[in-house]
Order: C-alpha cells, then structure tokens, then sequence
C-alpha cells in the first residue's frame, strides 16, 4: 500500500471530488455514516482501475481546510473503521494526520477490494464520479465479474464436487438473507436467485452455480460431504490424559451455525455448577469455566482454522482440570506466534468467513475474542487461559475453576 504523497493529495483537493477522492469537514454524528458509506464505495472501486480512493476529514467542498484539529482521539475512531465490522469484507485503509494546503488534515486511503462487494450495514455503496449510491443489479453483476479474476481468499474458492442443489434455498432465503441485508434493499430486490448468491459468494457466480466454501459451511444441506475436515470432535474425558476412560463425544458437523449451536450445549450440558453456602448469607453458585470465555475460543477456533489442505477437524477435549481446543492452521498475516492474543493483533485468513458469523450474531465486534475470554477466565476465578501457536495449528488450554 504505496504512500501519497502531499502533492498528490493536494492535487485530490484541488480538483472537483470524484470517484477517487471525498470532503468531509468533521466526523460527527451523520458524517461518521456518510464517511463509512465513501470507505464502501471506494472499497468496491466500481471504476475497476484499481486506484486507491481518498477520504479527507477536515476539508470543505472547495478542498480548503475548514481548521479541525486533529488529535488521537479522531484517528482512532477513523481507523475503526477498518474493523468494527459495520463494513463487511474488512476494507484495507490506512489513517494519517497531514498538513495540505497549510491545514490538518485526517487523510482516510482506501484500497480497492480483493473480493466485492463490500457492504455497510447491509448495504453495496458505489461511487460514480462525485456520486454516492446504492449499486443496482448490473453493478451488482460488475462486482462480481470483478472478483472472479482477483487472487481470491481460499474462503470462496469453489468446491468442484458440489452443485447448487447442495445449498439449502430455505436457510439461504429465511436466515442469511434477513440476517445479512437491510430489510428495504430485500423488499427491492428483484434478482434471481443465483444472482443473490453469486452476491453473497455462496457460488462463484450466476452463470458459474459452483458452491464456494463459504457457500457449504452457510447453507450445506451436507457439508462434510465435501469438506470432511469441517467438523468439531468433542470428547469429555474422566480423567486429564487422553487414554483416560472417555465419558461422552460426537463428531458435530453440520452448517458452521450449526457446529456452533451444538457444540456450545455440549459445553453448558458438562459445565458444573459449584454451590459455595458457607462463605456468606445466602449461597453463591458459580460455574466451572465461564460461558463467554468457552465461546470466545470456539468462535475463534472455527473462525480462524485452515480449511485448505487438510480434513483435520477442530478438535475439543475436555479434560477433569482443563478444556483443550485444537484449531488446525497456525497464527496468520500480521498475527504471529509472538504477538498471538494481543489486544488488537488480529488478521483474517478466511474473512469471508468472519463476515457470516457477524451476520449471524456470534460475532459483535473483532479482535477482541482472546481477550473477552481472559477477562471472564479472571472475572470466574480460573487460572489464565493459555494457548500455545505453531504453524500447524493453535492449542488453546483453559484449566478448570479450583
């Protein structure tokens, strides 16, 4: 991601706003909207020549600074953007203070998207020229031409042996469709069916009904037909070794939402309660491990693990003194072993993925799952949660309350 330089930026300013460039004087209440519909639509560069767009806060319409001071508090809401998940695929921006034409300046770059289209609140922004709108059907169609021939995450790569017949058009329409679009773009939505997966890369496009990965783990009437790995192995164990007499398990597969919903009443089922009645007046119940801290690692667990190469499922052992959970495919991107749980270290492998899981509410906000459940593992009264990263996958260990 090249840097501007301030002769270029100052050009932006001086020319009329087009499809590269948009002024905003603050980012306060309605404007913070309309920045993150500009970060949307220069995201998904309908334009197609691949040009980053510029967003300038402090700037009025004739490219002149309007005097805005420009601290810390404004460059951090601005690079919030990038991951507060109201923009979906995660945008690729960068924030910057700058002094252009003898004002500061928060300078706002976005890079044009990998894998369109890009949505806000639901919703697909375009820029053409100095417009701003909603992109129609055939737009809709232009994205997703354009992210046939990009180097695409292996999240919506297709899956050669399945058909469309092996996505549920009653999960699609009734749960991810209400789920994932705001209620008056479904009301105007007049594309077939085929075209709305082909835009929510469930296939690779309308006239290619291949199911992507994405597609199978969101609507699979029978995923690990095709991706055999994509499946929790829980085990409760009597004992802390894994020869020791195994007490209950499954193999839960199914849809993500699915793996998801039946392994977490796996874990309230074996959750025990622990009575205290002799420390104060009335009794204190608390729980073995805490509910937010079991979640936290499954979400990141299937969110982050490697489907590509491997029929290795996600493994969950529960253990008399620990929980182990075993994700396949170590730290990724910007994430190593070293910086891995750090507080606002995050990269997504398969973002499409992070995407799905955001519109089906497990998700509220990203980056922070390692530390919610450090948090609640402290707030319960367990020992901290460890994990442990190598490049063939991530070991998270929660010992038991004592």
């Amino acid at each position: 991601m090249s840097r501007l330089s301030d002769a270029q930026l100052e050009e932006l300013l001086n020319d009329v706003e087009s499809h590269h460039s948009e002024r905003k004087e603050s980012f306060k209440g309605e404007t913070s909207q309309r920045s993150r519909e500009a970060v949307c639509a220069f995201a998904n560069d309908i334009s197609g020549d691949d040009t980053p767009g510029v967003l300038f806060i402090g700037a009025k319409d004739n490219g002149e600074g309007v005097g805005l001071e420009i601290g810390d508090e404004l460059l951090r809401a601005l690079a919030n953007m990038k991951s507060d998940g109201q923009i979906l695929p995660f945008p690729a921006l960068t924030v910057e203070k700058r002094v252009l034409k003898g004002a500061e300046m928060a300078v706002v770059i976005v890079q044009p998207s990998d894998i369109p289209p890009v949505k806000y609140k639901g919703r697909i922004w375009i820029r053409t020229g100095s417009r701003r709108s909603l992109a129609n059907e055939q737009e809709e169609r232009i994205l997703n031409e354009k992210r046939r021939y990009k180097n695409i995450p292996f999240d919506i790569r297709p899956i050669p042996s399945a058909t469309i017949n092996d996505l549920s058009k009653t999960i699609f329409e009734n749960e991810y469709l209400p789920a994932a679009f705001a209620p008056d773009v479904l009301e105007g939505n007049q594309r077939s069916y085929e075209e709305r997966l082909a835009t929510c890369k469930m296939i690779v496009a309308s006239d290619e009904p291949t199911p992507t990965l994405l597609g199978l783990l969101a609507l699979g009437k029978s995923p690990q037909d095709h991706l055999p790995g994509a499946y929790v192995q829980f085990l409760r164990i009597n004992g802390e070794k894994l020869v020791d007499e195994v007490i209950d398990e499954a193999s839960i597969g199914g849809t993500i939402r699915e793996q998801l919903r039946f392994t977490e009443q796996k874990l309230q089922s074996h959750n025990r309660r622990l009575f205290d009645v002799t420390s104060a007046a009335t009794h204190q119940t608390t729980i073995s491990y805490p509910l937010p801290a079991l979640q936290q690692v499954l979400y990141n667990a299937l969110l982050h693990r490697t489907y590509e190469g491997t029929n290795t499922p996600t493994f969950l052992y529960w253990y008399n003194d620990r929980i182990e959970v075993q994700s396949p495919g170590g730290p990724y991107g910007n994430v190593t072993s070293s910086n891995f749980g750090e507080a606002g270290m995050t990269d997504y492998r398969n973002p499409n993925i992070a995407e799905l899981l955001k519109a089906l509410g497990f998700v509220q906000r990203f980056g922070r799952g390692i530390a919610i459940a450090k948090e609640a593992m402290r707030s319960n009264g367990n020992p901290p949660l460890r994990y442990e990263c190598e490049q063939s996958g991530v070991l998270y260990i929660l010992p038991a309350k004592r």
